[in-house]
């Protein structure tokens, strides 16, 4: 998809975060702006910011996690546009760091709601009406590469849900090639080039009562952006923090070169999954937990 100008792009999990940074990109393209959240304080605010650069954004309030939530967002943007060529299946939540035996119903049945039935509900719904208009339309999912690449083995809730997503993207994309000929497509977008500061860190603020965590979590659970950063720092860890705009950036230009893998370092990982299918070749569990602790503030 070379030109942007004028088209529709939808992103969910859109205000804040790697979501608003996709939006501001896609506007500084000229095209049509759609964000949705859950947050509606949020999505407000958002709209303020992206419109101030001028550009025409709007905002759908929506729990992806629910089908007829996403149904109506779909409904929404078809009234106002006609139209959806670039559809950003975004919205993501985290839970704390658990060995699977300590995690809960509603960890699972919260973070697989969102983040893999979020993006069904999102190809659901959109996808038929895309495929309809004859136009070219791209489906661009967040995986992760906890989950899509190199699991990490204390967030098996999220790690999980994240490899779902890289495994259905790769179904889904088949598909569009083999059954519809390729016109509306998709593709894999894995967050990457450093530790990101995004909203991730802070989920729980947005879990529903009735999913609440049955029990508390163990110390250090949970921990956030900022904690993590310092405690790394002071533990010798110099781990770069990247730039979401300019990972916005890089991601408009891997839709334009029509990459099914949208990553910064893609080439790097080469060597991780090299190593994760020998491991798995040799009948070798191919990750293993991390024993250690981050030093905590004073």
């Amino acid at each position: 998809m070379q030109e942007l100008q004028g088209r529709t792009a939808v992103v969910t999990g859109g205000a804040s975060g790697i979501g608003k940074a996709l939006a501001k990109g896609f506007l500084a393209e000229g095209m049509n702006v759609v964000i949705s959240d859950v947050e509606e304080a949020a999505l407000k605010r958002a709209v303020g910011e992206l419109s101030a650069d001028g550009g025409t954004v709007s905002a759908v309030v929506a729990d992806v996690s629910r089908a007829d939530a996403v149904q109506s967002l779909a409904d929404e943007v078809y009234a106002e546009h006609g139209h959806c060529h670039i559809l950003c299946n975004n919205a993501g939540v985290s839970v704390g760091n658990s060995k699977v035996w300590e995690t809960t119903a509603n960890d699972w049945k919260w973070v697989h709601g969102v983040n893999v039935m979020g993006v069904v509900h999102g190809i659901q719904s959109f996808v038929p009406r895309m495929l309809d208009s004859g136009e070219e339309g791209l489906v661009l999912n967040t995986s992760s590469g906890d989950g899509g690449i190199s699991p990490l083995a204390d967030q098996s809730v999220y790690a999980s849900s994240k490899a779902a997503i890289s495994i259905l993207t790769e179904c889904l994309a088949a598909q569009l090639d083999a059954h519809e000929g390729g016109r509306v497509r998709a593709a894999v977008f894995y967050p990457s080039g450093g530790l990101l500061d995004t909203g991730l860190w802070t989920t729980a603020r947005n879990r529903p009562a009735e999913l609440a965590r049955e029990r508390p979590y163990a110390p250090g659970a949970e921990m956030t952006f900022d904690e993590f950063y310092r405690g790394a720092k002071r533990a010798g860890f110099d781990i770069p923090v990247q730039d979401l705009d300019e990972l916005a950036a890089a991601t408009i230009e891997g839709i334009r070169r029509g990459d099914f893998v949208i990553m910064l370092g893609r080439e790097m990982v080469e060597f991780q999954l090299v190593d994760r299918a020998k491991k798995i070749a040799a009948g070798e569990c191919p990750i293993k937990a991390e024993m250690f602790e981050l030093p905590k503030d004073d």
